[in-house]
Parts: structure tokens; C-alpha cells; sequence
């Protein structure tokens, strides 16, 4: 029986995009860090925009065949702005900076309607909450669930950034499981995407994943094997809680 829910965050708790306007704006972002740190950039924006995405390129050709995650100082100073003079000892000071403004800049975010009512209700059945989450941000997470107000929902959040592992591999999952003292047969994982979302879990033995679309699915499940599915498909994440409340009451029967 279920008594633990992990979630991920961006496109799952959250609903997530990028568009122009966000690239823009992060862009000009970074190039105002920059500025204030002493280390302006004569990049016009839609060059600017060019250069970071490269460089994230760069990164996401690590990070991808390792599901490793760097800390923001590498990941700025090694990969996103190694190309442009600068280098991990001068960006290490701000380097979190950068990353949280990238990750609520680069990204449209908002709360998906009814997250609140559905963990109310799980916690309402006793349920252990929990959010395993990608980000090369440290803090931005914690600050964003602080924002949203649901913070203090979850018995544990345990980040890619914190760890150094990404989800699908089995250790981001671990620490989580570790931290919040369950059993895999006893959890079920929350996301958006089946690369990571549900064949992770399911590699770990999870008794169940709920898979919800989101604008990042489909770029993110590319290879990924027509067999693999969920335990469930929703469209509403307050089916997280109708599921589960009917499995309970079905199992006090």
C-alpha cells in the first residue's frame, strides 16, 4: 500500500515554459549580473542569447550520458560562460545568483491549479510528501515552494544540485528514500516525463508512477521506448489524491 508521494517539480507541481520573451529575459539577465559583478560583456541581447545556449549546450553534453549535475560555479564558470573570458574562480562568488535567476527567468513558472488541494488530501490519508527535482540551482526550489506556499507540505526535497546525480539515476532516488525513511514499495513518483519520471522509479521497484503531460515532455522522452508507461495517466494532478484516496479505502474494505 502506497503511504509515500514523491514529486517532481518543473512541469509536474508546477506548470513550466520557455518562450522568446524568457530567453530574452534571462539573457539580459545574466548580462546585468555580469555588469554589477564588474564584468560587463559587449554582447548585444540576441547575441547573448546565442552564447548561453551554447554553452548550456556544452553542459548538457556532459550531463546527459552521466545524469551527473554540477554545482552553479562549474556549470557557469566550465561550461556556460567558458567561452566568453570567463572562468569558474570569477564567476564562483555570484554563481548561484546566476543560476537562480536563470531558472525563474529562462522558464515561465507557475503553480498548477489544485496542488494545494491535493496535498492536502494526501496528507489528510497520511501520506510522507516529498519533491525530487533536476535543477543546477541550489536554493531556488526551496524559495520557489516557499513562494507558492506549500513548502511545508513535504517531509523532504532532495535536489540534483545538492546530490550531484539527476533523475533517472538511482541515487537521486535513494537519498530521497533514505531521507524520508521509505520504502520503494511503498512510494509512488510524481512527473512529466518517462525518461526520468517513471523509469527511474520503476528501475528502484516504486509501487506506482503517475505520468502528467507537461511543455516539456515531449522534448525530453525523445528515445524513449514506446513499451515504457506509467501505472497511471492523468490530466489533473488531483488525480494523484482521488487514486490514491479510492485504492485506501478499497484496501479498508
Amino acid at each position: 500500500m502506497i503511504d509515500t508521494v514523491l514529486f517532481d517539480m518543473g512541469g509536474t507541481l508546477e506548470d513550466i515554459f520557455i518562450d522568446e520573451a524568457s530567453k530574452k529575459a534571462s539573457a539580459e539577465g545574466v548580462l546585468r549580473i555580469l555588469a554589477a559583478h564588474g564584468h560587463p560583456l559587449s554582447l548585444d541581447v540576441p547575441a547573448a542569447i546565442q552564447a548561453f545556449a551554447d554553452g548550456w549546450d556544452r553542459y548538457a553534453a556532459y550531463r546527459g550520458p552521466t545524469n551527473r549535475e554540477l554545482k552553479p560555479e562549474e556549470i557557469w564558470g566550465n561550461y556556460i560562460l567558458s567561452e566568453l573570458g570567463l572562468d569558474f574562480d570569477t564567476v564562483k562568488p555570484f554563481s548561484e545568483e546566476l543560476a537562480h535567476m536563470w531558472e525563474v527567468t529562462h522558464y515561465h513558472r507557475a503553480l498548477r491549479p489544485k496542488v494545494k488541494e491535493m496535498l492536502e488530501g494526501l496528507k489528510g490519508l497520511g501520506m510522507k510528501l516529498g519533491v525530487i527535482s533536476n535543477t543546477a540551482a541550489l536554493y531556488q526550489v526551496f524559495r520557489t515552494l516557499e513562494e507558492y506556499g506549500i513548502r511545508d507540505y513535504f517531509q523532504d526535497v532532495t535536489l540534483s544540485s545538492v546530490t550531484g546525480y539527476r533523475k533517472p539515476d538511482p541515487n537521486i532516488f535513494l537519498v530521497s528514500l533514505n531521507q524520508i525513511r521509505s520504502d520503494p514499495k511503498t512510494c509512488a513518483y510524481v512527473g512529466d516525463t518517462y525518461s526520468r519520471d517513471v523509469i527511474g522509479p520503476q528501475n528502484l521497484g516504486f509501487g506506482a508512477t503517475f505520468h502528467i503531460h507537461s511543455f516539456l515532455t515531449q522534448s525530453r522522452d525523445t528515445d524513449v521506448p514506446k513499451e515504457v508507461r506509467a501505472t497511471y495517466s492523468i490530466q489533473d494532478i488531483y488525480e494523484v489524491y482521488t487514486i490514491l484516496r479510492d485504492q485506501a479505502g478499497k484496501k479498508a474494505e
